[in-house]
């Protein structure tokens, strides 16, 4: 057997709310609150009528009746970094040394950056965290490229073709022929 609805106490202002919603998430919240209560629909229905997932019906109406049907000015629902080591202020000012002596030409070894943090932090982290640190502050990985910019391929051929070989070349049938005359 299904659980009974809780919320009646705020079944007033969620009926209200309908009326006057000024977003889809402030009219679903409401029909989130009212479908069940007034229409005795479970989670399952309110969900497919409002036209989210079971879990967000749920975490709207939770939402809603903790609040008492006040509106929150808290914009943040979820997602960012909860798990945060420091925070971005903090970030900056860590990293500010090495992008400084990057800045004048010096490499940043991830390596070292990593048991910078390790310290700081007072317990290990994993190097994908330092990565990702690197990342969110603008700094990428750079490689060299396999040919350079102004390489010209055509002389490049050319040289290859009409060069002197210092080393005499196989021919296959175990007689070495000589390139250079």
């Amino acid at each position: 057997m299904a659980r009974i609805a809780q919320g009646q106490e705020v079944l007033k202002k969620a009926m209200e709310l309908l009326s006057r919603a000024h977003s889809a998430k402030e009219l679903r919240q409401a029909q989130a609150v009212v479908l069940p209560l007034e229409f005795g629909l479970s989670l399952k229905e309110t969900a497919a009528i409002i036209g989210v997932s079971k879990g967000w019906a749920s975490r709207l109406r939770t939402e809603f009746i903790r609040s008492g049907g006040e509106k929150k000015d808290n914009k943040r629902f979820h997602g960012g970094r909860r798990r945060q080591n420091m925070s971005h202020e903090e970030e900056v000012a860590f990293l500010a040394p090495f992008f400084e002596k990057a800045s004048k030409g010096g490499i940043l070894v991830v390596g070292a950056i990593k048991e910078e943090v390790d310290k700081e932090l007072g317990r290990n982290t994993a190097l994908a965290s330092t990565y990702n640190l690197l990342h969110r502050h603008g700094w990428r990985k750079l490689a060299p490229d396999k040919r350079h910019p102004k390489a010209d391929h055509a002389v490049q051929e050319e040289w290859k073709k009409n060069s002197p070989s210092s080393s005499p070349v196989s021919t296959g049938n175990g007689r070495k022929k000589d390139r250079s005359g």
